[in-house]
């Protein structure tokens, strides 16, 4: 903010133990100017702040409809074991190789969520436990979660 001040020479010679005071005058112009534009940025602003947003709710049941409980298979997770002779299992089913690609593909389209639980024998080679790992990722699995203790 800029600020005035009156000198008080007005070129008369004062006497020695006269002196004029000096006061300072605020200059409010820039600060009229300042508190005019933020005004004028709010005005316009401010019907931009309502934000509205659009919830869908789903109808309400009829009364004649059957509610379906979920299959109980869809809620357990998919658990691929490598057992100690090497071969893989989908939760309790055994499948080779060239098939369970595929199979796992199936499954996980089915449900709503590409997780997969692996679990490996302590007696199965890295290398085996790898592989079928690969094999779960090329069949589906975005998320390969390693079981360090047993599904309950």
């Amino acid at each position: 903010m800029g600020m005035s001040v009156d000198s008080g020479s007005s070129g008369k010679k004062r006497g020695f133990g006269k002196k004029k005071q000096n006061s300072p005058e605020m200059n409010v112009t820039p600060l009229v100017d300042v508190v005019l534009v933020l005004l004028i940025i709010f005005m316009v602003v401010m019907p931009m702040m309502n934000s509205k947003f659009w919830i869908h709710v789903p109808p309400k049941a009829d009364e004649n409809t059957e509610v379906v409980p979920p299959n109980p298979d869809a809620l357990q997770p998919l658990t691929v074991t490598v057992n100690p002779q090497g071969h893989i299992q989908i939760n309790q089913d055994v499948y080779p190789d060239d098939v369970f690609a595929q199979r796992l593909r199936g499954m996980l389209v089915a449900r709503d969520t590409r997780k997969v639980y692996f679990d490996a024998s302590d007696q199965v080679p890295f290398e085996r436990a790898m592989a079928v790992m690969d094999l779960a990722r090329g069949g589906g699995a975005a998320h390969i979660a390693v079981m360090t203790e047993r599904l309950q």
